[in-house]
């Protein structure tokens, strides 16, 4: 089977002359897997379609925030009755206020929650507020998780896990390197190791509770209540990014899931239901030093627009147990149904999954952080990934990044799909 890419790959000739790299985010440019990125057209339920007329199932779901599927009609409806009253006021509403009080009722460390644009934004935002209540400068981040585009995030671990951090994007300062720290997902070790190193000088430390930018990678052995306890006992606020985990893999997200008292949370994605959106928050002593109350600043022109905020709460009204149920049902079908071609024929493969996240690693050993991942057999995943498209079904192009399950996709759709995939895999090995 071979698909036509024709009308896309004139797309993205025209779209490199006035656009970098013809795209709006790095990895849809498919540079870590080759071959011509499909431009999407229009999306309905579980498939998106592209300009060349060509349907895939997709499992990306515009990066996890269409856990209804796209297109949704309860929510398109709400869209258009809410932007024929206007899409931007500049001003408070009531429905900034509903959102903020179902986050704060689904997150059970969520006390308070400021609206922003993007989950960048909430991240630099919480990073501010972590270093303003300390007074502290520094902070720790773990090699493989991201947490958007700011200056402070876009460090690698560089030589080892302990070491400095270098900045990676020119662009970046050294002095801005000098205060993030790198340590390594999983090992609580590292993270202790920076703070005996840093006395009284790390203001937080931020996590992706689930690794998502490096596939699917869970915290093992209790990790995130150790960090928990090693950030109690240095004065040091702890940071859950759950702008991919959080209404994704549980009604509260990772912070329920797992139990851990954060200090401060930031989220994006689902809130917004496909529009951008982002959030910080956490306890009501930190986030009552944000201005207008406090003196930390943090403002924005089209935070808590109407469009976006609506889309969010008619999200989030749809997730109720049923629908979390149906997702693990269905994202254990999938996973369940891999792990039974895997074992059948003896793949080297390796699964991760939480509720409706997940990754499919081309290797045989385990994977507890970004190290383990750049094992991964790189060649036979790209393979994989391009196998699967040209059968319809698109999967994030990407070995170090998670596919998304939606309420959109049926249980005859992943039978069709996992039967594609045995002839996929047959191919590969």
């Amino acid at each position: 089977m071979s698909i036509n890419f024709e009308k896309s790959q004139s797309l993205f000739n025209r779209a490199q002359q006035t656009i970098p790299g013809g795209v709006n985010s790095p990895v849809r440019a498919f540079k870590g897997v080759g071959g011509t990125p499909p431009f999407i057209t229009k999306g309905q339920g579980p498939y998106i379609f592209d300009a060349d007329g060509n349907r895939f199932v997709d499992f990306v779901g515009s990066w996890g925030p269409l856990i209804l599927g796209h297109a949704h009609p309860e929510i398109i409806t709400a869209i258009q009755k809410i932007a024929q009253k206007g899409t931007s006021f500049g001003a408070p509403t009531e429905l900034e206020i509903e959102l903020a009080e179902m986050i704060v009722e689904r997150v059970p460390s969520a006390e308070m929650v400021r609206l922003v644009n993007s989950g960048t934004e909430a991240t630099m935002s919480a990073v501010r507020v972590a270093r303003g209540v300390t007074g502290r400068d520094k902070m720790v981040k773990f090699d493989g998780c991201y947490h958007g585009h700011g200056d402070s995030f876009l460090i690698a671990a560089g030589s080892g896990a302990l070491t400095l951090g270098e900045p990676n994007s020119p662009g970046v300062t050294k002095g801005t390197a000098a205060d993030t720290l790198l340590a390594q997902f999983n090992d609580i070790e590292s993270v202790k190791t920076l703070f005996q190193n840093n006395p009284d000088q790390i203001a937080c430390v931020i996590v992706e509770p689930i690794n998502g930018n490096t596939g699917c990678i869970p915290p093992q052995n209790d990790f995130l209540l150790q960090l928990r306890e090693v950030c109690s006992a240095n004065g040091a606020l702890l940071i859950l990014d759950e702008v991919m985990t959080g209404f994704r893999v549980a009604r509260g997200g990772a912070n329920e899931l797992y139990g851990v008292d954060a200090d401060l949370l930031t989220f994006g994605k689902v809130i917004g239901g496909g529009m951008p959106i982002g959030a910080y928050g956490g306890k009501r002593e930190f986030m009552e030093q944000v201005s207008p109350v406090g003196p930390i600043y943090q403002a924005g022109t089209l935070s808590g627009n109407p469009v976006a905020v609506t889309a969010g709460i008619e999200t989030l009204k749809r997730l109720d147990k049923l629908a979390y149920d149906k997702l693990e049902s269905l994202s254990a079908y999938w996973s369940n149904g891999l792990q039974t071609i895997i074992g059948k024929n003896g793949y080297p493969l390796t699964q991760h999954r939480v509720g409706s996240m997940f990754t499919l690693f081309f290797t045989d050993h385990s994977i507890r952080n970004t190290q383990d991942v750049a094992h991964c057999d790189i060649h036979q995943f790209n393979r994989w990934f391009h196998g699967m498209l040209e059968n319809g079904v698109y999967l994030a192009p990407s070995q170090y990044e998670a596919g998304f399950m939606s309420l959109a996709h049926t249980y005859e759709i992943l039978d069709e799909t996992l039967a594609k995939a045995e002839a996929v895999l047959g191919e590969i090995f």
